[in-house]
Order: structure tokens, then sequence, then C-alpha cells
């Protein structure tokens, strides 16, 4: 990752500003961070309705206020501080996406949340079904074969259903303005003993259904409490500071758009103040369902958002490397850094705390409206 990664391609994020109290709509141009706020856009929501965001972020004369590579290398800077860059959008994630990962949610399931009971089962498990299931398209001819052998040995799973039977796992990752950013600290439950960071790709989606850009994404997963039962994927999933989005959005143009989407990579690596380090690469190569496909799943005649929203893709990534004792794998450790980054998106930089350790949520919707208010950012 290059250190001027944000030079070409046209991004929006949003800051926090000392200098407005409140939050601000800001773009990258000639390697400053230009607030572009307006009485007409006030916030990323009414940017992406525009019929062209990106001549907007463009031609929006604006402010400098902050040096870019400052502000991206740590998510702060005197007076301005990265928020994540969406705001009223609706947080979707899709889960199961890739084949590797799908086996992991079957492995929790057996294990009933587990670590110790995990190594076992992966062997066993991978001994049966292999990598026999990389090709299989979901919804397909094929998958229903596969389903009915899989029923046929005892094997089945509701994991296995949502990975290659025809409905993708589309669940609320967040709550609106809850995801924190670059440079933020990123909660963990404490009632987890066994977790791990996902890597993802976050779509970012207008009302009408129409992609406008992409962005990285961590979506926590507590793989303990999801393991016990699929029903408590709330709790698994939805914590204070549990959704870290950034660093910032990049819109589709001629320079970026979904096809390099579907050739990203992206690459995590963890490292622990007990000198542990982990690295990871995930291949959107390697996704069993389109990425369109889980946006038109997300959003459409049956389902609405009309502040649009932010759509997490999934991930291959599932660790499996000892940490401590052998066969207990992966967890975090309080204060592990997870930096998750792909060439064209930048760099999204998280630390590790206890979800009630964590600074509390307090901006919400209502705190947003009325602060657009006093600064006088709403027209009628």
């Amino acid at each position: 990752m290059t250190a001027d990664w944000f030079a070409t391609g046209c991004f929006v994020g949003r800051v926090w500003r000392d200098a407005v109290d409140g939050p601000s709509l800001v773009t990258v141009r000639e390697g400053a961070v230009i607030d572009i706020t307006s009485r007409e856009v006030p916030t990323v929501r009414d940017l992406l309705e525009l019929d062209d965001p990106v001549a907007y972020a463009h031609s929006t004369q604006g402010s400098a206020i902050a040096d870019a590579a400052a502000l991206l290398a740590t998510g702060r800077t005197d007076g301005v501080r990265l928020l994540a860059p969406i705001d009223l959008q609706a947080v979707k994630a899709c889960g199961v996406t890739f084949v590797r990962s799908m086996l992991e949610r079957v492995i929790e399931e057996r294990a009933a949340g587990d670590p110790a009971a995990a190594s076992a089962i992966r062997e066993s498990l991978s001994a049966i079904i292999g990598g026999n299931l990389s090709g299989v398209v979901p919804g397909s001819a094929q998958a229903r074969e596969v389903k009915a052998l899989l029923i046929k040995e005892k094997l089945w799973s509701q994991y296995l259903e949502v990975g290659i039977g025809p409905d993708a796992e589309v669940f609320t990752k967040a709550q609106v303005l809850s995801a924190v950013g670059h440079g933020a600290e990123i909660g963990i439950h404490p009632a987890s003993h066994w977790n791990n960071p996902e890597p993802e790709i976050v779509l970012v989606v207008d009302a009408e259904g129409r992609t406008r850009g992409a962005t990285l994404g961590n979506d926590v997963n507590l793989r303990d409490v999801e393991g016990r039962s699929a029903l408590l994927l709330g709790k698994a999933k939805d914590n204070n500071a549990s959704c870290a989005v950034g660093p910032l959005i990049r819109l589709f143009d001629e320079a970026y758009g979904i096809e390099d989407v579907r050739q990203a990579e992206l690459v995590l690596e963890v490292e622990g103040t007990d000198g542990f380090t982990l690295e990871g690469r995930s291949s959107m190569r390697e996704i069993s369902r389109d990425p369109l496909d889980l946006v038109a799943q997300a959003i459409g005649p049956n389902h609405q958002y009309p502040d649009g929203l932010a759509l997490f893709l999934g991930t291959m990534f599932a660790p499996v490397q000892d940490r401590g004792e052998k066969g207990q794998g992966f967890t975090h450790r309080i204060g592990d850094v997870v930096a998750i980054s792909s060439e064209g998106l930048g760099l999204l930089r998280n630390t590790v705390r206890p979800s009630d350790e964590c600074a509390p949520w307090r901006f919400g919707v209502s705190h947003l409206m009325r602060n657009l208010a006093r600064r006088g950012l709403l027209t009628a």
C-alpha cells in the first residue's frame, strides 16, 4: 500500500470537525482534505442520491481543512477526526459468501461455540467435503444435488443452506450512524472468548439500488456466541463499536468500478501486544455470489431503503492459526491492532478493546439533524 494511495480516484468521506462541533462531508484533492458540506448536500446520503456524485465531489469548491496523508495515517489531526464514511445508510451484511468461511460456520455450529472442539470437527468435515463445494453455483441444479447428498450423509446445516442455496444471508450489522472509522477502537463483547476480525469490501448503494462506490469494513465476528445458536446473531454482530468502515468511499467512475471490486484482493494484518502477528488474504475472485446479485437480494421491490444502504460482501477469512494452546485456534486479545487494506481502497486500521470500554455511541440521527439545523445546513 503506497503512502499516496488516495492520489488517484474520487474519494469522499466524513470527519468530525471541532471547529463546527459536528460532522462534515469531505473529499480529497491534491493531497488536501476538502470540506464540501453544503445546504444542498449536507450528508453522504445526499451526495450519493445525486445523478453524478463524482462531478459534485470534483467541482464543489469547499475549503481545505487537513493534510490528507497526515489524517489518513492515524485517523486524526488537530481538530479533525475521521468518522465512518457512511451516515444515514442502513448497515447490512452478507454472510457465508465464501466456501472457506461457510465451512467454518458449520464447524462453529457443530462445536456449539467451543474452540477446543473445533479442530477435530474441522479435520473430519474436511475429509468428507474437502474443497468440493468451491465450484458450486448457489441455487443451481448442482447445488440442489449437493444438498441432497449432504442431507443423506447427515451433514446438512443452516449455513450450507445460505452458502449454496438460492437465498443469500443478509442481516443488519449495525445501526445507522453507529459504525466507527479508521483509527478508532473496535469493540469485542466481553462475554466472547472466541472471535476474529472479518475483512470485507463494503458496497455503498443509493435508494434506487444503484451501487455508487466501495470502501472497506471489519465485520467483527464472535464465533462462540453465534456458534451456540444462530439466533444469537444480533448479539454476535451488533455491539458497541463492533462495526468499522473506512477510511473513505471510492466513488465509481471510469477509473474504478464494480469489476475492480470483483477482482480485489484484501490483506489482513493483526499485531498483538504479546508479539503475536497474523497475516491473511481474501480474494474477491473466490466469492460464491456476484456482488451485484447480493445487492439485488438486499434492496428491491420487497425491501426499500430510502436513505440507501452499506452492504458488507462477506469474507473468506476465518483464522485457524493457534495463538495459544494447540487446537485452540485464533482469538483476539485486548490491544490487537487490526489493519485491513486493498489496492484502490486504502487502509482501515483499528485497535481492539472490550465493547463496554470503547467510547459509547451517543451521536444518533436526532443529534445529527439538530446539529445540521444549528449550522444552517438543512433545507425544506
